[in-house]
């Protein structure tokens, strides 16, 4: 029994892999006990405080700090084994990519989990929080850059020298993609400052509709016609937005035109005339109702109210009863519009009277 104990194998003799085999059950059984109630008392802890950010921390210990103590355990044990130069190199390579694994998770889920409470705790829309996924997969990546860094340094590569050649590349990149940028950095722009969300009606310039999707380099905008509209998101923050989902009212202002030939007793019906079919609607509130100027061709009067609410619709309704309105009362009141025809006619007309004279007086000179 002990020559076959004694027996060497790769270095090692079969009491040293009995003993690392027994370490390793052992610290097994001991992490286990340990997590079950370490992880209990700090369960019964945070169920007794207010914030929820501790939930986070136990998410966190659970996911990757308790496996990596695992994993730290059985690598303390088994380096207790003789290895080649070449093996003791491969082990220590393999653990310090594990371990640098496990601490970019911890910290991108730790980081994730946090903020994602924080947006919660601000009441923000699922919509919202969503968008805020996205965002943070660039985040995330850089973290994973910074740990590949940190891994290559561990393992004897000269991260200067890489962090160098990646600079003069990086510039180049940066050139080349210089409106990618432009446009990932307009979206940090676009969620921290919400101009617009998902759901917004928003008119842009001569574009308007419905967004449907906020993207890092563009964002999507569903017309009033069908269409989907692409509109990089650089030329969203640089453009004047008109946001119509946060439109509490509505301000509206048209003119009536009437006629010169319109008697002044009927000139002065006019105006309660207009107050009127904009107070018998519901959800307007009457700001004036006035003559506003005397043109040359025809009597202007101004009308503004407001419609209290951002439906478009329901403004159309409005809009249209009132016109309706007005225009059975002119005409039950025998009040005469001036139209774009009858001005041209007249100036037209005017036009011919003056040729006329200027005619007479030449032929009589």
């Amino acid at each position: 029994m002990d020559n076959f104990l004694n027996r060497v194998y790769w270095g090692n003799t079969v009491l040293q892999y009995l003993f690392v085999l027994a370490g390793l059950i052992i610290a097994w059984i001991g992490l286990k006990i340990i997590r079950s109630v370490v992880i209990s008392t700090i369960r019964k802890f945070t169920s007794k405080t207010t914030t929820s950010y501790d939930d986070a921390f136990i998410s966190v210990a659970e996911k990757f700090i308790i496996p990596y103590v695992y994993l730290l355990a059985n690598y303390i044990i088994i380096k207790q084994l003789s290895f080649s130069v070449r093996g003791q190199r491969i082990l220590e390579v393999a653990f310090t990519l594990v371990s640098v694994y496990f601490l970019v998770r911890a910290f991108n889920h730790l980081l994730h989990y946090s903020i994602q409470l924080y947006l919660i705790k601000r009441e923000e829309t699922v919509t919202r929080i969503k968008q805020f996924d996205g965002m943070l997969m660039v985040v995330k990546a850089l973290v994973w850059v910074i740990g590949l860094l940190f891994f290559l340094d561990n393992i004897g590569y000269s991260v200067t020298t890489i962090i160098a050649g990646l600079g003069i590349g990086g510039i180049a990149i940066a050139l080349a993609a210089q409106n990618i940028l432009s446009d990932l950095f307009s979206y940090f722009v676009i969620f921290l400052d919400k101009p617009f969300e998902i759901g917004d009606f928003i008119v842009v310039n001569d574009k308007s509709g419905s967004v449907e999707q906020i993207g890092f380099k563009t964002s999507r905008i569903r017309s009033l016609g069908g269409e989907e509209l692409i509109i990089p998101n650089a030329e969203l923050v640089k453009s004047t937005i008109n946001n119509f989902k946060r439109l509490e009212k509505r301000r509206i202002s048209f003119t009536v035109r009437v006629v010169y030939d319109t008697p002044p007793e009927l000139l002065q019906e006019v105006p309660e005339v207009l107050k009127a079919a904009v107070e018998k609607r519901e959800k307007t509130l009457l700001d004036r109702a006035h003559l506003a100027t005397l043109a040359d061709y025809y009597i202007n009067f101004e009308v503004v109210y407001f419609v209290l609410s951002d439906d478009y619709n329901l403004y159309m309704n409005i809009q249209q009863a009132i016109l309706l309105d007005i225009i059975t009362a002119f005409r039950a009141r025998g009040i005469k519009f001036a139209l774009p025809t009858q001005v041209n006619l007249n100036a037209k007309n005017e036009a011919e009277i003056k040729q006329t004279i200027e005619s007479d007086v030449d032929s009589k000179n």
